[in-house]
């Protein structure tokens, strides 16, 4: 008995860092670990680090050949913790591959860095910004391609159907009901995302197919908004 639950234990352990994404670090200077409730700054690409940030070292986090542990947010926040565990507070993208045909997974390379708190505030303060006087919330919904070209499903905001996810699409949608609630999508799976719908502010809601048992399940992910940005245009390009 004990021992078939040891081995549970090890091929669940297994099976644990078989899904996780790989993670490779080049750490060249440390400093004292930051707490693990401080925020990490994310500066995504095509933006550069600011001249007096300091480069920690590299980090490159890709498909270990069974990852489903892999969304952008999953790989960023992986890219975050190796950070704190440096003493950075930022990480600059220096690559960024997208789910395609022969992963699922985001695949990420970024570099560490540390940054004076007053230049980090400011940079802060840049990504939080909120339009005045606008009172509605505006949601920038897309799907570039990738797996599952003829998947298609309907994304709610709540209990309301907002659009029809197809693939190379784009909408932007404005939203006027404020407050915590959530994104969902169905196939052969439910998916699920929260969400804190604020006026004046843009949300960038990224589409795809996750491949499944059958027909696969819907992928979403909240995107930040330089990073949804360039690619709500990139779609808004392929859906023309």
């Amino acid at each position: 008995m004990q021992k078939s639950l040891l081995l549970s234990g090890y091929l669940l352990l297994l099976f644990a860092v078989a899904c996780a994404p790989k993670v490779r670090t080049n750490i060249t200077q440390k400093y004292e670990p930051l707490d693990y409730k401080e925020e990490v700054l994310v500066i995504e690409l095509p933006d550069k680090a600011p001249e007096s940030a300091e480069s920690l070292g590299t980090i490159k986090i890709g498909d270990a050949g069974m990852s489903v542990q892999c969304s952008y947010s999953q790989v960023l926040g992986k890219a975050k913790e190796e950070a704190r565990k440096a003493g950075g507070n930022a990480i600059r993208i220096t690559a960024h591959k997208t789910p395609d045909f022969m992963s699922s997974c985001h695949r990420i390379s970024a570099e560490v860095l540390r940054i004076d708190a007053t230049v980090l505030a400011a940079l802060k303060a840049d990504n939080e910004e909120v339009e005045p006087g606008i009172d509605y919330a505006v949601l920038y919904v897309y799907r570039t391609g990738g797996a599952g070209i003829i998947i298609n499903y309907n994304l709610s905001l709540g209990d309301s159907v907002i659009c029809r996810v197809t693939n190379r699409f784009s909408q932007a949608i404005k939203i006027y009901k404020q407050g915590p609630t959530e994104l969902s999508a169905k196939t052969e799976a439910k998916s699920v995302i929260p969400i804190d719908i604020q006026k004046g502010r843009s949300y960038y809601v990224r589409c795809s197919v996750i491949p499944g048992i059958t027909i696969g399940r819907p992928g979403l992910e909240l995107m930040s908004k330089k990073a949804g940005s360039r690619e709500y245009e990139l779609a808004k390009s392929k859906s023309k």
